[in-house]
């Protein structure tokens, strides 16, 4: 599941960089996979609940995994809804932050990827240390909504600038929720909440 979360992100970031429509069309298919992953571990998940009286640290194993997938399933949406906006920024001439808007993407990604090392390794350590990570993301989400807010003399339609607003947005949930996934793991192996 975490492969296909990584696949759709990188997907994702081809439509809206390189401009690459073909990878925008691939994202729905890849997330109908990444659903019935989610669905299949959540139902696993629940079954042993129910049928296997867990004990404390197999109780919290099982929760931090339902809420893990929960993580990963919500990027993979937020990666069809970037390939969505994709399609539609397609016809704009690309904006100037559009290069910032990608270093974000970047980040957001390496991000996804620490924490699913973090998951193969249970790694508590390397878990936690993606929260460090997402403070570059957020910092570049403040500095690109205000120069997309500030933004004076518009000309033409304000379709573009909105659309790009709603795709920091979407990269900043994305590393939210790669962060949320690091957090689980480090819970998974300490049983501390952080």
């Amino acid at each position: 599941m975490g492969a296909l979360v990584e696949n759709s992100f990188r997907l994702s970031h081809q439509a809206l960089f390189a401009r690459n429509l073909s990878a925008a069309e691939e994202l729905p298919l890849l997330d109908k996979q990444i659903d019935q992953f989610y669905r299949h571990v959540e139902i696993e998940c629940a079954a042993l609940l129910t049928l296997e009286a867990p004990v404390a640290k197999d109780l919290r194993l099982l929760s931090a995994f339902m809420q893990l997938v929960r993580d990963l399933e919500r990027i993979g949406d937020y990666a069809e809804d970037l390939g969505e906006i994709a399609i539609k920024l397609f016809p704009y001439p690309p904006h100037q932050c559009i290069p910032q808007i990608e270093i974000m993407s970047h980040h957001a990604q390496a991000m996804l990827a620490a924490s699913l090392m973090a998951l193969a390794d249970l790694d508590a350590q390397a878990g936690l240390a993606v929260k460090q990570l997402d403070d570059v993301v957020d910092d570049s989400y403040e500095n690109l909504y205000h120069t997309l807010a500030t933004e004076r003399d518009i000309q033409g339609v304000l379709e573009p600038w909105l659309l790009l607003a709603l795709v920091i947005r979407h990269l900043e949930r994305m590393a939210d929720h790669a962060t949320n996934v690091g957090q689980r793991v480090a819970y998974i192996v300490t049983g501390q909440r952080s």
